[in-house]
């Protein structure tokens, strides 16, 4: 069977998030266009899980826990778990080395944490858009130690991206899959001993991926397996 994906979408927890990125519209603009696995992927946060899962269950769609986290050098680095405890442990730990800049909402955009019922229930004061202490082989090492994978994103952005920002993709890296932000460059020899993904990486909900990516699964849980969780 054909599980069609988006792993990147941003929530309004994230200050690029659109407003209109809540739980609700996120996972019924997921059913509209018939998505079977998405997961939420703010920056350096996965506080909008819980919300975004309790809504997909009614629509049977899979959520996977997830966040964008940003290394030491500006790398964005997806970041995947089966659990979401465990999940939050890593969010603890990247959360306590973001830098003691509180968010400016007028000048970022809000950091709001939803219900299932799309009310918000809290925001979170740190700016999220900074980059952690953490170096790329440390997030590697911290994600995989709480049970998840990485998957460097829009590996061939010049801006966050890791081909981008350093020039090439670290050997001594445990990857399985890359993100490729644009199909031009999926036949590039820098890419041909990965696997390849693409997602919407979207802030609005209009961006959110259309039934076109997809991962041939017998389950949503053999999807995770193929994934690599």
């Amino acid at each position: 069977m054909k599980y069609y994906y988006d792993l990147h979408i941003h929530s309004d927890l994230s200050p690029c998030g659109s407003k209109d990125m809540t739980p609700n519209n996120i996972v019924n603009m997921s059913c509209i266009k018939r998505l079977n696995v998405l997961s939420v992927t703010d920056h350096n946060t996965v506080r909008n899980y819980p919300a975004v899962k309790k809504v997909a269950l009614k629509k049977n769609i899979e959520v996977i826990p997830g966040m964008e986290v940003s290394s030491r050098e500006e790398v964005h680095l997806l970041c995947f778990f089966r659990e979401y405890l465990d999940a939050l442990k890593v969010d603890k730990i990247i959360y306590e080395s973001l830098p003691n800049i509180n968010n400016n909402a007028t000048i970022f955009g809000e950091q709001n944490i939803y219900n299932e019922k799309d009310e918000i229930v809290g925001q979170i004061e740190k700016l999220l858009l900074n980059s952690s202490k953490y170096s790329i082989d440390e997030i590697f090492n911290i994600v995989k130690k709480n049970n998840g994978i990485v998957i460097p994103a829009h590996v061939n952005r010049q801006a966050y991206g890791m081909v981008g920002v350093l020039g090439f993709i670290p050997n001594n890296l445990d990857i399985n899959y890359i993100e490729i932000a644009d199909k031009h460059f999926i036949n590039d020899k820098i890419y041909k001993n990965y696997k390849i993904i693409q997602n919407s990486d979207a802030h609005r909900l209009a961006d959110i991926s259309e039934p076109i990516n997809y991962i041939n699964a017998d389950s949503s849980s053999d999807f995770m397996n193929k994934l690599g969780l």
